[in-house]
């Protein structure tokens, strides 16, 4: 007969099954990727607020993008890095910390579609009704949209993990290498039937919004750069809808991934590697494809680099 532990407020992290040889090899991927998002996230933050010209409504909705990333990654890197060093019987962690790291990780994702869903809208409004956008994407437009971009996901989230941390747990053992809602859920012996609807729901009516804002978007602009015989409309709607669409594609791609690898239990590895990809090739591509695409930050860059003449001595 299986022993239960309820309501234990230490929990066991199953994490990566891994041999001894490719500890450190992972260890080291995790770590210098951690480095390579701050650094690049960062940097691309600080340019946007010391550079004026950045100033900018498309600019100010990016800067959500790499202060999430920074934020789950955050939660995430450093935990699964000591985590991994550790044999699995080894790998403990607060029930309270769990349900944070679970909360933050499902912050990211959910935050993810609709900071992306903001900037669609911005784009639409720029080459759509390029003589309206400065009044209609105003300061207050720009915090309304950041405001209900994060908002939108803190309410789906919040209800998500309420409805799981009111169960009484009879397991300590999370099957994943870091704490989710479904981790957490799966902790307890009663019915998970309300928990699973309503992630089902949430699932659901994400990718729906966020696909069907990007569609929507996307064919008003393609069909009013059709229309234009406006060159110069027309190359910086390729430059900017190619860069968020790339972006946006793939968050998707990677999420579908982590959806269809939960149907097979037969690929449990490649799925717990998914989810940990889902965070670290978004947070390193995103400040790549955004600033090699910015006209204006590589002009900032090439400023910020370019070698300081010396006046002679007279």
């Amino acid at each position: 007969m299986e022993n239960y532990t309820y309501n234990s407020f230490t929990l066991q992290v199953e994490g990566l099954n891994v041999s001894e040889e490719s500890v450190y090899p992972l260890f080291l991927f995790l770590f210098f990727s951690y480095v390579f998002i701050m650094i690049t996230n960062v940097g691309i933050v600080a340019l946007v607020f010391k550079d004026k010209s950045l100033h900018q409504p498309m600019y100010l909705l990016f800067c959500n993008l790499p202060f999430n990333d920074i934020l789950g990654n955050s939660i995430l890197l450093p935990r699964l890095m000591s985590d991994v060093l550790l044999p699995p019987s080894e790998r403990f962690i607060s029930y309270y910390e769990c349900v944070v790291q679970a909360f933050t990780t499902h912050m990211f994702g959910t935050t993810s579609h609709t900071v992306l869903m903001i900037m669609a809208f911005d784009r639409y409004v720029a080459i759509c009704n390029p003589l309206r956008y400065a009044a209609i994407m105003t300061n207050k437009m720009v915090m309304k949209l950041t405001v209900s971009a994060w908002g939108v996901a803190f309410v789906l989230v919040g209800v998500l993990l309420g409805l799981t941390i009111r169960l009484n747990r009879c397991r300590t053992l999370i099957t994943n290498p870091y704490c989710d809602n479904a981790a957490l859920f799966k902790l307890s012996c009663e019915s998970v039937v309300i928990n699973n609807i309503y992630g089902l729901t949430f699932t659901v009516v994400l990718f729906i919004a966020s696909i069907g804002s990007i569609v929507l978007t996307y064919t008003q602009i393609t069909v009013v750069c059709l229309i234009s015989k406006n060159k110069s409309l027309n190359s910086k709607a390729l430059m900017t809808c190619s860069t968020h669409l790339v972006v946006y594609l793939i968050m998707v791609f990677n999420g579908m991934s982590i959806i269809t690898l939960h149907r097979f239990p037969q690929y449990s590895d490649y799925r717990k590697l998914c989810t940990i990809l889902f965070h670290i090739i978004p947070g390193s591509l995103n400040p790549i494809i955004y600033g090699l695409q910015s006209k204006e930050i590589k002009k900032f860059l090439s400023k910020l680099f370019e070698p300081k003449k010396v006046l002679p001595c007279s």
